[in-house]
């Protein structure tokens, strides 16, 4: 446990330093996620968790034993691989159309919103164009996206899922370890929330709502981060599924009538855009309770 300490303290402290100190001066000037400076922090950010554990594995002589880092798609396993590529999309796009059913008034399927912000930057296209646009988008989102943000990803699943949730897993059941690692990993959003990444900053009871529903979104995705991992020993379905939701959680946006992302939608940080991803995370819970599943213990 003292290792685990070490290493959040690392990467908390690093992480918020670079937010606070870097971010935050340069969003306050050119505004949250305009600049290519800030765009770049942010990037590099994702990058801590990673740079936390070789720091943490070096500084407590823990060395490199059980790493999570050996692919390992052998019989049985391989399958966990090819789900968290392609179940989030499913998750996602299946929690926006609840979205959209509670308020149909806010869908657009001629995406009249999405080509009025492309006219303010200087693209033009007809409905037909954006529309062709929009599906190739999307069907690349999700044949491609594990494979592009795949190194940004690792810089954070080495950290969460390759070492974080490992040493939780071998202290307690899945469900608290999953419950403290979802927070966590929320909470170390918090700087950027505040700044108004995913939500923005005009909504009731921001940061703090704001941050809350982040802590609920890492609950769901890093329990099936967690689950998908621990089935194959190894980080890299968290890798592939944190890759597929990072280029697919935002497609809803496509089709909103006008900018009223909130906490609850259309995009997959929302709580019914999650919706989906919450119902596959408690259907996790539950099958790893009834099989009294936990991980190996480590100190």
């Amino acid at each position: 446990m003292k290792r685990l300490i070490v290493y959040l303290v690392l990467t908390f402290a690093i992480t918020w330093a670079l937010e606070f100190l870097v971010v935050k001066p340069i969003a306050a000037v050119e505004g949250y996620g305009k600049g290519i400076i800030s765009q770049l922090v942010v990037a590099a950010v994702m990058f801590v968790p990673a740079l936390c554990v070789l720091l943490t594995r070096l500084f407590t002589k823990e060395g490199f034993r059980n790493s999570q880092l050996r692919f390992n798609p052998g019989k049985g396993r391989i399958r966990y691989y090819i789900i968290a590529w392609l179940l989030p999309p499913l998750l996602l796009s299946l929690g926006a159309v609840v979205y959209f059913l509670i308020f149909p008034d806010r869908f657009d399927p001629g995406h009249t919103y999405v080509m009025q912000q492309n006219a303010e930057l200087g693209v033009t296209m007809t409905p037909e164009q954006m529309k062709t646009t929009i599906i190739a988008t999307l069907f690349a989102a999700v044949l491609m996206s594990p494979v592009l943000n795949a190194v940004t990803c690792f810089g954070e699943e080495w950290g969460w899922r390759g070492y974080m949730m490992p040493k939780l897993l071998g202290r307690m059941k899945f469900l608290p370890a999953v419950l403290i690692g979802g927070i966590v990993w929320g909470l170390w959003h918090a700087p950027l929330i505040a700044l108004g990444h995913n939500y923005g900053t005009a909504y009731a009871g921001a940061p703090w709502t704001g941050i809350a529903m982040m802590c609920v979104f890492c609950i769901a995705t890093g329990t099936l981060f967690t689950y998908w991992s621990a089935k194959t020993g190894n980080c890299w379905p968290a890798v592939i599924g944190h890759g597929a939701v990072n280029g697919f959680a935002g497609a809803p946006l496509y089709y909103i009538a006008e900018n009223n992302h909130t906490l609850l939608g259309p995009a997959g940080t929302g709580l019914i855009g999650g919706s989906a991803l919450l119902v596959a995370a408690i259907t996790v819970i539950i099958i790893q309770a009834r099989n009294c599943h936990a991980g190996p213990a480590q100190r």
